[in-house]
């Protein structure tokens, strides 16, 4: 019997690869407009910029076990308490400053000042374009009352929480809300499924998670014991994490249901 649902919020609940790519557009435009260079051809040099020096710096290991990726460093402010929070919080202005300017250099212009407000721009334009999924709303309005739900995101608590801050809707759905930078370790680790499941007091075979992840959220759950169901909206190719059940939308979670809770 299924009481309780976990639910995956980035690209599972909100789009968050779409505010990221708006917020791109928007701020790589000035960069059109000033410079008449392609805003597409910026956005991948900024991007690759990004991902390098992301990678580069001491707090890259720490990042990847929380799983924060390289364009949540390109706005979050990351205002934890913790150690690694707090060097993150050091690093980001200057990371930001060294992604836009080389991607600026990439494309043969040296303007480290228009790297800075271009820098300065992105966070504005990322939270002027928060995005849920039309289905979003839906599902959660027929799950509620009849199943416990919890959110169970990667990330830094500070920067989920202005996630979660700029799409209000969305929290009065949850019972729990259990964010990796608070507990200590991400997904896939089984211990943040474990610990989700003491909060709620039931059992792993009571539970479901639902998430787009194959290598967070349905390898964790998968290494927890709990049933699993992989959104695939954009027709991924799977690799060797086998879910328990495949959908392309998420309404199509609720046959998935019935069945699990008729057996």
């Amino acid at each position: 019997m299924i009481k309780a649902i976990f639910f995956d919020l980035d690209d599972t609940l909100l789009w968050d690869q779409k505010s990221v790519k708006e917020a791109f557009v928007a701020t790589c435009r000035l960069a059109e407009v000033r410079y008449g260079l392609s805003a597409d051809q910026l956005e991948e040099a900024v991007r690759n910029a990004a991902r390098n020096l992301y990678s580069s710096y001491e707090t890259f290991a720490f990042t990847q076990m929380i799983g924060i990726n390289p364009f949540e460093g390109l706005w979050g402010n990351f205002l934890d308490d913790t150690e690694e929070f707090k060097k993150m919080k050091e690093i980001v202005p200057t990371y930001r400053k060294d992604a836009w300017t080389l991607g600026l250099s990439a494309m043969g212009i040296d303007d480290p000042e228009f790297g800075m407000e271009l820098a300065e721009r992105f966070p504005q334009e990322r939270r002027n374009h928060p995005f849920v999924y039309d289905e979003t709303f839906k599902i959660l309005d027929g799950l509620k009352g009849n199943y416990q739900l919890l959110l169970l995101t990667n990330g830094s608590p500070d920067l989920q929480n202005t996630k979660l801050a700029i799409t209000p809707e969305l929290v009065p759905y949850f019972d729990h809300i259990v964010i990796s930078g608070d507990f200590g370790r991400g997904k896939p680790d089984p211990s943040i499924f474990e610990h989700a499941l003491s909060r709620m007091s039931l059992k792993k075979d009571e539970v479901i998670m639902v998430g787009d992840n194959l290598m967070t959220d349905i390898l964790g759950a998968n290494r927890a014991g709990i049933k699993t169901v992989w959104i695939n909206r954009h027709d991924k190719q799977r690799n060797e994490v086998i879910p328990t059940f495949e959908i392309k939308h998420l309404e199509d979670l609720n046959p998935i249901l019935e069945k699990l809770n008729r057996n």
